[in-house]
């Protein structure tokens, strides 16, 4: 049986809660997971920081004509015949939020993919509160865990989600502040209208977003031949093709159509967009978006 789709409508309370309890069961598992990643990737990750606002020390360069004398180190200037400025360290007073989709759509996983959609989304969230705390950032996660700037973020998330989560839907835009970021990893198979929507409301606030596309691999390649049947994750409806082979080109076509416009609609609203398979391993997309958080991205569709 083939499980590929989303619709709007709610599951049963019971089944809710027991998809609660396995997410809870896993979380200290996809830690240490999430962990391993950051270890990976550590090399390749050096924070956001930038020359700006603040007190911390920055670094030394050359003075050119123009700029504030006050800001003259006359002490390094003295050991040579330059003239050095001292920066001070750009300092980010904003949240980055995080957001993992809880639909049920992200439990698929097919033969093909190497973890469920709802684990890599997981992994990928807790490694990058992981990272983004040890650059000091402030890390929130909606309905779920208020800002902190704490070197064990990533902890207190995985936490706080064993016992809190909630079950369904997008989070909303009224608690997000201005120059803040949001990284929404999820698949996004929710009513096309419905999805740029809600992207367009938290633009309109001020938020800078960051959309990790989250796929199975069988729901890009559709490898389904002969009689199959379909069933709905978010309500169990059911839909039973007699040569499934026949609709792989048109649902192709679909897939990658829906892709495309998500990606176009990101670039056109100053988002980025990372397009991710379950079969690759999570360092990509989280590589991918150190460079989109640090403001040094390339606004792109194409898998990180």
């Amino acid at each position: 049986m083939a499980s590929i789709g989303r619709t709007t409508d709610a599951t049963t309370g019971g089944e809710a809660l027991l998809r609660a309890r396995q997410r809870a069961a896993l979380l200290p598992d996809l830690l240490v997971e999430a962990r391993r990643v950051v270890a990976t990737v550590t090399s390749g990750w050096h924070g956001r920081r930038r020359r700006g606002a603040g007190e911390n020390f920055w670094q030394f360069r050359p003075f050119v004509d123009g700029e504030p004398v006050s800001r003259i180190d006359w002490r390094r200037s003295a050991r040579d015949d330059n003239v050095y400025l001292r920066d001070r360290e750009w300092e980010a007073a904003q949240t980055v939020w995080l957001w993992a989709d809880p639909s049920p759509s992200m439990l698929y996983q097919s033969q093909a993919g190497l973890v469920s959609k709802e684990s890599r989304a997981l992994v990928l969230v807790l490694a990058l509160a992981e990272l983004l705390s040890r650059s000091g950032e402030r890390i929130g996660y909606p309905q779920v865990l208020d800002p902190i700037s704490a070197r064990n973020a990533a902890e207190r998330i995985a936490g706080a989600l064993m016992s809190s989560r909630p079950d369904t839907g997008f989070p909303g835009a009224d608690r997000f502040k201005r120059y803040s970021e949001i990284v929404l990893v999820s698949d996004f198979l929710d009513p096309m209208d419905e999805l740029v929507a809600r992207i367009d409301q938290l633009s309109r606030r001020g938020v800078r977003g960051h959309l990790v596309q989250i796929a199975d691999p069988a729901e890009v390649a559709f490898p389904y031949s002969g009689r199959t049947e379909f069933r709905d994750p978010e309500t169990g409806a059911k839909l039973t093709a007699g040569r499934a082979e026949t609709l792989r080109e048109e649902y192709r076509t679909l897939f990658d159509a829906r892709r495309t416009h998500l990606a176009e609609h990101c670039r056109h609203i100053g988002w980025s967009h990372v397009f991710h398979l379950t079969d690759r391993l999570a360092s990509e997309p989280l590589l991918a978006l150190h460079g989109r958080l640090s403001g040094q991205f390339q606004l792109s569709g194409q898998r990180g």
